[in-house]
């Protein structure tokens, strides 16, 4: 059964860091392109940041709200993605989500939004 699991949310003040973890089960993670999205209270679901597969190098891709402060990696061995998330601001409070598809291997398709496998998501939340 294919899965995905984050975690790591949790309560921060603005310019602090969170390390968001996203567990795969069922497929090999090298094997596909997987997102991290985020919804906030009230808002449609967004793209935040992309890695591609082992077939495309692990391109990563940012948006551009996040550009500079967000890191995506991927650790083969533990079957995981993260997402490395700097210099946090109010404006990054929403429940994050990790997502993929069976047929998507670079990001041009996961950053549609339209995707098969979602994890339950993991709530961040920035305030002082």
């Amino acid at each position: 059964q294919v899965q995905l699991v984050e975690s790591g949310g949790g309560l921060v003040q603005p310019g602090a860091s969170l390390r968001l973890s996203c567990a795969a089960s069922g497929f090999t993670v090298d094997d596909y392109a997987i997102g991290w999205f985020r919804q906030a209270s009230g808002k449609e679901r967004e793209w935040v940041s992309c890695i591609g597969s082992k077939s495309v190098y692990h391109t990563p891709y940012y948006q551009d709200a996040v550009k500079g402060r967000f890191t995506i990696s991927r650790d083969s061995d533990e079957n995981k993605e993260f997402l490395e998330m700097d210099s946090l601001r109010p404006e990054d409070t929403a429940v994050y989500y990790c997502g993929t598809d069976v047929y998507y291997t670079d990001c041009a398709g996961i950053i549609t939004g339209v995707l098969d496998v979602w994890g339950q998501g993991t709530l961040v939340t920035v305030s002082s």
